[in-house]
């Protein structure tokens, strides 16, 4: 067992330092520490340093992406820059005169951010330019030139990035490629903890939407690197990794499916428990599998091959078909729909194998560029988004507004209390600040105890230690930790950025202790800004938005289930419309979440009905689950013709989220009502029919699993679909 924990740890570590995170710290590191040390070997440290900070303030927007996206956001970036820089070199003010331009400034940069997260790193870079202008003003240089020094320090860092990117232009992928395995291989073992009667299942269905969040969250990286105009299919390697994508893609779907409710389900398991145990093994074994072609360690491996596993598993069941009085019992047909399920996602894995292990695969197999750029992230850079952006009802237009204030505050408090460097606590304010409440919430907790516990390291450090060099050299590689760490542990990141700032301002001052406690006050201050602005200036409440985000949500499954609807009904080659109506309906479900996960984070009186929202996103969850099922079985079936009591059972469905999202965009409907006995008849109708019905090319036995797989789930949408009627008009009526 020691041996494994060893085998993960140095994974992990090797993972750490290959990262693209740690990359571009690293990147970044020799940005700054050339130009600073040629710099000083030639006597033109100012020049130095104005190329450093180009090449620190253009960082930001360095991001997942191809080199053509982001040598645009470099670009871009630095040209923000160097204007910002040249207008504030030219701008000298008096304090009162200065603070409108400081929050014109800073609510123009951060509005940015209507254009997506690449423009908002892009306004990042320039909100970093606004305030480390403050620290550093040069003696020797004339505005113009250090604005064009900044300006070239940008040109630095996107020679030195670009260069990277083409000396390893796989790195990025094989990363994303390899976090989406190991979070589906977690997905999956989630997914056999909740077969366990024993389980606490409330915890792990939540815990089973955050891995779905999560796996969305990645899918969508990926596709921002590989759907790309210039990438797509132009190689061997990227056609490859599109197909790959397409596997992973149709593993989560396929390890969603459940052929009856989960509760029906754990009860069976429950009554059957080594039937529960030989599946829960069987897809634990599929998620070590994943994490073998991964290259990722597994914790605990079975000495039987996954083959043998899947025998047992379809022996078990045959056996119960052996025992069984009923011709085709309900709990058999359940089971081999279920073990179906488990041989389509053991096809997909060895599909992955193969695509990952073959020397060369046919460039037919590979995906259409016109179909594959159908998938590909688009965002609208139109003035029109401005302008329809420019007003309270958007979060970033308030967000923007709500900074640009707490930046005057915090400048102004700094000036008047006579802090020594204000801009620090702009800084602050600036990293820590986000449109949330909750995520400023915890960044501002986290930045205030990561700058104390950086502190309390830096003066034991400075006080057995009093090296300039010890310092210099401190200072570059904590900086490096901090940027590589810093977007997937906050906290580290805090204490890392306060220990390269006070190394570095070591040198420059004698006096190390006040530099820390300056750093101490000014973080503090600016934390206590950001949270109180959060809270009152404005606040962007998520419980507001909910609603929106529930009719999104409805309305991507309601436009996927048309299009399974309409696929069951004419059969034939799988169109485009039905891939990107699935992409819609996952997307917006892990919206909807995500913003779930905001409300629990918000004040409880600012929650609004919370119980009520939480059953929504359950619903809508189980819901997108119900649908992969019946997916997954039409597609990987040859099935009988849909009949007119299918379709009507269809409409009835497609009504009831209709209904929804009309009540929810504050439309006057009818009072909904339950189903009546005309369409319990149709139910009724629907099984006989689907029973009787023959085709020469499927057994009979065949019949029966897609009557009693195809009569759970349209039955069970059915019933989701009218619970979540149910459930918005009672909301709708309480507020």
């Amino acid at each position: 067992m020691k041996n494994v924990q060893l085998s993960k740890f140095w994974f992990k570590l090797r993972s750490y330092l290959k990262s693209s995170d740690f990359t571009r710290a690293l990147i970044l590191g020799i940005a700054i520490v050339i130009p600073v040390l040629t710099g000083i070997n030639y006597d033109y440290l100012e020049i130095g340093l104005s190329i450093a900070l180009g090449a620190l303030w253009t960082s930001p927007s360095n991001t997942n992406g191809s080199i053509r996206k982001n040598t645009i956001s470099i670009l871009v970036a630095t040209a923000l820059i160097t204007c910002i820089s040249l207008i504030g070199g030219y701008l000298d003010l008096t304090l009162w005169y200065l603070l409108p331009v400081l929050g014109f400034i800073s609510f123009s940069v951060s509005f940015l951010a209507i254009y997506g997260p690449r423009a908002a790193l892009v306004g990042f870079s320039g909100l970093m330019a606004l305030v480390l202008s403050f620290a550093f003003n040069p003696q020797q240089l004339e505005v113009y030139e250090y604005s064009l020094l900044i300006g070239l320090g940008g040109i630095w860092y996107l020679f030195l990035a670009s260069s990277w990117q083409l000396l390893r232009p796989k790195s990025q992928v094989e990363e994303v490629l390899q976090n989406i395995i190991e979070a589906t291989a977690e997905f999956l073992e989630v997914r056999s903890q909740l077969i366990d009667p024993k389980e606490k299942h409330h915890h792990l269905r939540s815990l089973l939407i955050r891995k779905q969040d999560r796996i969305v969250e990645l899918h969508q990286s990926l596709r921002e690197i590989l759907l790309d105009q210039k990438n797509i299919n132009q190689s061997h390697y990227h056609g490859v990794r599109l197909l790959v994508f397409a596997q992973l893609v149709e593993i989560l779907e396929t390890a969603l499916a459940n052929p009856i409710g989960y509760d029906r389900m754990v009860l069976f398991f429950e009554n059957n428990p080594k039937h529960g145990k030989s599946f829960s093994q069987l897809i634990l074994q599929m998620a070590n599998e994943l994490r073998k072609i991964g290259n990722i360690p597994v914790l605990t491996s079975r000495k039987e091959t996954t083959e043998t596993i899947l025998e047992q598993t379809k022996n078990l069941i045959n056996e119960m078909k052996a025992h069984t009085v009923k011709r085709f019992d309900e709990d058999y047909l359940m089971l081999k729909n279920f073990y179906e399920y488990q041989e389509e996602l053991f096809k997909r894995l060895n599909n992955i194998k193969d695509l990952l292990t073959k020397k060369k695969v046919n460039r037919q197999e590979f995906l259409d560029n016109e179909f594959a750029l159908k998938f590909a992230p688009q965002q609208n850079y139109s003035i029109s988004v401005l302008k329809d952006n420019f007003n309270f009802k958007s979060p970033i237009f308030k967000h923007s507004l709500r900074l640009s204030i707490t930046m005057i505050l915090g400048f102004l408090l700094g000036s008047v209390l006579e802090f020594q460097n204000q801009y620090w606590i702009l800084l602050t304010i600036m990293v820590i600040m986000r449109p949330s409440y909750g995520l400023t919430k915890s960044r501002t907790k986290e930045r205030i105890i990561g700058t104390l516990i950086g502190a309390v390291i830096a003066m034991i450090i400075v006080s057995f230690w009093s090296n300039f060099y010890l310092y210099g050299i401190l200072g570059v590689v904590t900086l490096v930790l901090a940027f590589s760490v810093i977007q997937k542990n906050y906290m580290a990141g805090a204490i890392f950025v306060t220990l390269s700032i006070i190394f570095i301002y070591g040198i420059l001052q004698p006096d190390i202790f006040e530099v820390i406690s300056y750093r101490i006050y000014d973080t503090v201050l600016g934390g206590a800004l950001s949270f109180i602005a959060i809270k009152w200036i404005w606040p962007n409440w998520s419980y507001s938005q909910i609603e929106q985000k529930i009719s999104d949500s409805l309305n991507a499954n309601r436009n996927y289930f048309k299009q399974i609807v309409d696929y069951y009904t004419k059969k034939g080659a799988m169109p485009a419309d039905y891939q990107i109506a699935r992409k819609q309906a996952f997307d917006k479900n892990s919206n909807l979440s995500n913003s779930f996960q905001e409300i629990a984070q918000e004040p409880v009186s600012k929650q609004g009905d919370f119980t009520k929202t939480y059953e929504m996103v359950v619903l809508n969850f189980r819901l997108l689950s119900s649908l992969s099922t019946l997916n997954g079985f039409i597609r990987s079936h040859s099935t009988t013709e849909a009949s007119a009591d299918f379709h009507a059972i269809a409409r009835h469905v497609e009504t009831n989220l209709s209904r929804a999202i009309a009540l929810l965009g504050n439309e006057n409907i009818e009072n909904p009502t339950k189903t009546d006995d005309a369409f319990d008849k149709k139910i009724s109708r629907l099984k006989h029919h689907t029973l009787s019905e023959s085709q020469s090319n499927i057994a009979e036995e065949g019949l029966y699993q897609e009557a009693h797989l195809i009569l759970e789930q349209i039955q069970w949408l059915q019933t989701i679909s009218q619970s979540m009627l149910f459930l918005v008009a009672d909301w709708k009526n309480r507020s």
